[in-house]
């Protein structure tokens, strides 16, 4: 059965895995799921991430990361989904904690944090929430 929502699927693979207190995570590869995991590391909530081609397609290991025990990632939710897209334009993109996370947003220019994308003046897709 195909699948309806993979980016939800991935966050929640990371989700589960730092319940779990896994040090790394399998999902299936994608370019965005690769542009999301990017935002991710860049901002400090994941090590990083690995293309994994040991098996028979190909699959992205993500290496989730902990601070004294704890995971860094507390809380990521799916903004837009399928059923309710939310899109957003420069000026009126959320903050997350009172700026203490991170929205990503699907921009013309890429896949970008909320603050990335308020420095380049774009608005878009609201994908995630993380902090």
């Amino acid at each position: 059965m195909a699948m309806t929502d993979p980016l939800g699927d991935m966050l929640t693979r990371i989700r589960n895995g730092q319940r779990a207190k896994k040090d790394s995570v399998l999902t299936p590869a994608s370019n965005l799921r690769a542009n999301v995991l990017e935002v991710l590391q860049r901002e400090g909530y994941i090590r990083g991430f690995s293309e994994d081609s040991s098996g028979k397609h190909k699959a992205l290991r993500i290496e989730l990361k902990y601070f004294e025990g704890e995971p860094a990632i507390k809380h990521v939710a799916r903004v837009s989904k399928p059923g309710r897209r939310v899109y957003s334009g420069s000026k009126e993109l959320p903050t997350v904690r009172n700026g203490l996370g991170i929205t990503i947003v699907s921009t013309p220019r890429g896949v970008l944090s909320d603050a990335e994308a308020r420095t380049h003046n774009v608005g878009g897709e609201v994908l995630a929430e993380v902090f």
